[in-house]
């Protein structure tokens, strides 16, 4: 298991959360909301947790 935190601009974590979601090798487990940075609006922090899909 892989424990992932991203930070970028909110298009940007969504755009690879769809990534992760669609890749056929990895399984998400759990992905959290996004969340704000002190002291940026600009850029963001998301979490997940994922695996390699066993075949």
């Amino acid at each position: 298991m892989l424990k992932i935190r991203l930070q970028g601009t909110v298009k940007d974590i969504r755009w690879f959360e769809r990534l992760l979601e669609k890749h056929p090798g990895i399984r998400v487990l759990q992905a959290s909301e996004i969340f704000s940075n002190k002291g940026t609006n600009r850029y963001f922090r998301f979490y997940a947790e994922i695996e390699k899909e066993e075949r």
